[in-house]
């Protein structure tokens, strides 16, 4: 049976902790501004729930809701007036955006000193090359759970199930900079079941409930996963959670995983972000 179950909310809390105390260090009010465009029930209860913590944590948060018939150069418009105004940190557009939208040129709009979400391809740049101050949320929280859990990453075989700019990419790319040998796969991955069993550490993050069957996984290996969907039985990842207990040596659950995480890592980027403003 598995050691350890990763327990998110509780190292997301350590995390918030230290980003309280970071931006109590900073003697300015620190600002995170938020776009969010159409009425889209998720997307609104995910901004709530950013804005809450961020105030739990001393960040005040600016948000802009704006109707789904906006114009791209409306919102393309407000996101460089934030990217101008010096009394914002952070900049957060809330995805998905209305079909009608580009959200690739909005993301280009936002300077990559105030991209919290690490998603412009400055800021994806400076990834690759390993000069970063800060990574995309959800990669840089799997790093710190694997972290808190002590998961010595260097040799490992790491296999990331998901290629998303948001997820599978940087994670492999941080995974790659703590010297793991990373294997980057997806949902059409050619025995996927073979590759995941020879990893030593395995990032799920495609979204598909179940795909990854739980006795895949290697005997002693560390298991994130990522995804989360919504089905008839309740919330449910991308792994078989109860047959991967039998093997994992440590696994996130969902929810209560990855999930904290994330929100945490958002407050320590607007954090860190502010912290090297002059």
């Amino acid at each position: 049976m598995v050691e350890m179950i990763i327990d998110g909310k509780s190292i997301s809390s350590l995390v918030r902790k230290e980003v309280k105390e970071r931006v109590s260090l900073i003697d300015r009010k620190v600002t995170l501004a938020v776009l969010l465009v159409g009425d889209d029930p998720a997307s609104s209860i995910y901004v709530n729930a950013k804005e809450k913590a961020a105030a739990e944590v001393g960040i005040s948060s600016l948000v802009k809701k704006v109707s789904s018939g906006v114009t791209q150069e409306e919102i393309n418009q407000i996101v460089e007036l934030w990217g101008d105004d010096p009394l914002v940190d952070g900049i957060l557009v809330q995805l998905p955006l209305p079909s009608h939208l580009d959200s690739d040129e909005l993301i280009r709009k936002i300077p990559s000193h105030k991209d919290v979400d690490g998603l412009t391809p400055a800021s994806l740049g400076e990834l690759v090359r390993g000069e970063n101050r800060i990574a995309s949320c959800t990669p840089k929280g799997c790093m710190r759970l694997l972290r808190e859990v002590g998961c010595d990453l260097n040799g490992k075989n790491a296999i990331v199930i998901g290629r998303s700019i948001l997820v599978g990419f940087p994670m492999a790319i941080l995974l790659t900079h703590a010297n793991a040998t990373v294997t980057l796969a997806h949902s059409r991955t050619r025995n996927l079941e073979g590759k995941i069993k020879k990893s030593d550490v395995v990032i799920a993050a495609t979204g598909i409930p179940n795909l990854i069957k739980g006795n895949w996984i290697k005997k002693g290996a560390y298991v994130l996963d990522v995804g989360i969907t919504r089905t008839e039985n309740g919330l449910c990842g991308d792994v078989e959670y109860e047959k991967a207990c039998h093997f994992a040596e440590a696994i996130t659950p969902v929810p209560g995983g990855v999930g904290p995480m994330t929100v945490a890592m958002l407050l320590e980027n607007v954090s860190i972000l502010a912290s090297f403003k002059k």
